[in-house]
């Protein structure tokens, strides 16, 4: 284990209204979904996790773990990380239409250009 993705639980009817909100206000958005009905928002009250970037060759996995009161979202290793190497993981955002594709600038030689 590397670090836990933390902040607040949001259905996502809510989360998709304090994206709006933030983006609106200019804000950084730091959410990442458990699932299709609850978002965790880590925009406010997240930790460090929250700006672990995106590769798409990751040094990281980020698993999402169900105890009896929640969720935790585990960022663990997949490989040894060598000192001052930068933390990553795969976001594997939904694929969307060609028109909302997100570039990805990861560098790798496996890079897939897009995040979505």
């Amino acid at each position: 284990m590397v670090i836990e993705y933390n902040g607040t639980v949001l259905r996502n009817e809510v989360a998709i209204k304090k994206q709006r909100t933030y983006k609106s206000q200019n804000r950084g958005v730091f959410m990442f979904r458990i699932d299709s009905e609850r978002v965790v928002d880590a925009s406010q009250t997240g930790g460090l996790a929250r700006y672990i970037n995106h590769s798409c060759t990751p040094n990281c996995v980020a698993e999402v773990v169900t105890f009896e009161r929640g969720y935790k979202i585990i960022i663990t290793s997949n490989r040894r990380i060598e000192k001052g190497e930068e933390l990553c993981f795969d976001y594997q955002f939904d694929c969307v239409d060609s028109q909302h594709k997100i570039a990805c600038h990861c560098g790798t030689a496996d890079c897939r250009k897009r995040i979505n």
